[in-house]
């Protein structure tokens, strides 16, 4: 790890919905559109695939595959995000998600620093993207 290197944005939250249907909002092209962005994804580990966001396309790539336990991904050029599963009961899932790969040292193509990028990301991870992920499995159907 470097000196700049800054820790990774850890968010663990407890869905009342079953393993199964977490697994599936987070390992399908469409669940993933769902809650969290436009993209390419398909469930192959090396696969490369596209996230779009408001800002730009950035290039990922599957780096690991554990149905229905576990999805890593790297995100761009630097940015690795891990998504973990564990099924505390039949019908709730304990879900992480960590977002690692900051370094103070690095500016991203538009400007900002990581250190920036992290507070903005984590607070977004936090306040609207992991709550998405909690409406949509803990919906009714599917």
């Amino acid at each position: 790890m470097s000196a700049t290197a800054l820790p990774d944005v850890v968010v663990t939250e407890l869905f009342n919905a079953p393993i199964g249907k977490v697994w599936d909002a987070v390992s399908t092209s469409e669940g993933i559109a769902a809650w969290f962005m436009p993209n390419t994804f398909q469930p192959e580990l090396g696969r490369e695939f596209t996230l779009t966001s408001q800002y730009e396309v950035s290039v990922c790539k599957v780096t690991e595959l554990d149905p229905p336990n576990k999805l890593m991904f790297t995100w761009g050029k630097h940015w690795v995000i891990t998504l973990e599963l564990k099924a505390v009961s039949e019908e709730q899932t304990e879900f992480t998600l960590i977002h690692g790969g900051w370094d103070a040292a690095i500016t991203e193509a538009n400007g900002m620093n990581h250190t920036a990028i992290r507070e903005r990301m984590g607070g977004g991870w936090k306040s609207n993207v992991v709550p998405a992920l909690r409406r949509l499995v803990e919906s009714e159907g599917k």
